[in-house]
């Protein structure tokens, strides 16, 4: 264990639902690989003994990937739980006595952003804040005002370096694995720029609707729910200049220079959806006027991208879920009479399955030299016991490695870039489930058209 490794990981909101389904799950999977072996203080208001919060510690993993005896018997060796309100000062007088010797604490809020205020300042005047770590969850404001906010908040107790704004979206193996391909095959880099490419398009489709999650939706949308963040990374990952070195701040620093390089989004540039039936789910305010898809267009006004559109889609009851980046080529120039050569592509697919794929002209089965579209496939299927995301970020987190997290320039650019046309009242369009979006969505189409996912049998 390394010296700045946290000593302690508390992690508050630990009855709620996302403690449930991947907290557990993940600290489980941690102590398996020989990655957690502090203690885990657990704060809620709950009037649970150590035992209750054990046993509800085992359900999660009886429900959500399962228990291993072994490691579960040693996570409960480090459990700890503090019962009591984020409002009392006697609730983080009873987390300093169960901190102990620890002296680097690592906190983890995965708890609403309205609450962070309270608790952030009771973590300082209780002392809990001495050495620490702070690591808070998406959504991280819903406008780039509420943002820096959030900011001030942290930065009353916590330095820069000491706060670690979770996106679990770059936690995933995928995701990560694009930008160590991109630069570790010169086959790829040397295509990336204004000179080959015609457009990038990025699609993050999902065949399902709301369910069970109307009310929070009803508040986000598609554009604050994942292209404000996600998308947005995967956009950075694919856009970004090599960086001079791999630490986590010159990784980070190419990034936000992408996000300073695309200016605010025009409302021409943006369409906005809603799947018939939104309306009627459970939460959801009547007349609402959310939007469950969105596509939009963006420019990189970079010198490696100046000219280059960049086209963004993501969507709730579309025909399949899948995400997906798609790099269409210049066409090249026509040779023989009878072929006009189709544009070649690279396309790496993240979820469900990994694939990186080139789309290229090949000679027609009947060799009349006019040519067909061929593509060269690789695929990957998750491997077993492959590290999950918040598995990664947790981590490290605690290790102190902030490459996968979202820097304070970062997050506010994000929001620049999509806060004036979110505070306009861009139409809202329908269109009907398992379709892919609105029909008015051609106004915001790539040259040649959205390469529409085909989910894999």
């Amino acid at each position: 264990m390394s010296e700045i490794h946290s000593d302690a990981l508390v992690f508050f909101g630990a009855t709620g639902d996302l403690a449930y389904r991947k907290i557990f799950p993940a600290l489980q999977a941690m102590v398996k690989r020989g990655n957690l072996d502090v203690p885990v203080i657990g704060v809620a208001r709950a009037g649970w003994t150590i035992e209750q919060f054990r046993a509800h510690a085992r359900e999660s993993l009886e429900r959500h990937g399962g228990v291993d005896e072994a490691a579960f018997a040693k996570f409960c060796g480090l459990l700890r739980f503090v019962n009591g309100d984020y409002d009392n000062p006697a609730t983080f007088q009873a987390l300093r006595r169960e901190l102990g010797d620890a002296g680097r604490p690592a906190h983890y809020l995965a708890i609403p952003p309205v609450m962070f205020g309270q608790v952030v300042e009771k973590l300082a005047s209780s002392g809990c804040a001495k050495g620490a770590r702070v690591i808070v969850e998406k959504p991280f404001g819903t406008d780039l005002a509420s943002a820096r906010e959030l900011n001030r908040i942290l930065h009353t107790t916590f330095d820069e370096h000491s706060i670690f704004r979770i996106d679990h979206y770059l936690g995933k193996r995928p995701v990560h694995n694009m930008l160590f391909s991109r630069f570790t095959n010169a086959l790829i880099e040397s295509f990336l720029h204004r000179d080959h490419v015609s457009s990038v398009q990025i699609t993050m489709a999902e065949d399902f609707g709301v369910p069970g999650r109307g009310a929070f939706y009803d508040h986000t949308g598609a554009i604050r729910d994942v292209i404000q963040n996600h998308l947005f990374q995967v956009l950075a990952n694919i856009a970004m200049e090599p960086p001079v070195r791999t630490d986590s701040e010159c990784i980070r620093d190419e990034k936000v220079k992408v996000l300073k390089a695309i200016e605010p989004i025009a409302a021409a540039d943006l369409v906005r959806g809603q799947f018939r039936g939104y309306l009627d789910e459970p939460g959801v305010a009547k007349g609402s006027r959310t939007e469950t898809f969105a596509a939009m267009r963006l420019h990189v006004n970079s010198w490696r991208w100046q000219s280059v559109p960049f086209f963004i889609r993501a969507g709730k009851s579309l025909s399949v879920t899948c995400t997906e980046l798609m790099v269409r080529l210049r066409r090249p120039p026509k040779v023989f009479p009878g072929c006009t050569p189709a544009r070649n592509y690279m396309r790496f697919r993240v979820s469900p399955e990994v694939e990186a794929a080139f789309g290229l002209t090949v000679m027609d089965t009947e060799d009349q030299m006019i040519g067909q579209q061929a593509e060269m496939l690789l695929s990957q299927r998750p491997a077993a016991g492959e590290m999950d995301a918040y598995e990664r970020v947790l981590g490290d987190a605690m290790e102190g490695d902030a490459t996968l997290f979202a820097r304070e320039d970062y997050v506010e650019e994000a929001w620049r870039i999509v806060d004036p046309v979110l505070k306009q009242d861009t139409p809202v369009y329908a269109y009907d489930p398992k379709t892919w979006g609105p029909a008015e969505v051609d106004a915001v189409t790539p040259p040649g058209g959205w390469a529409n996912p085909v989910p894999r049998s």
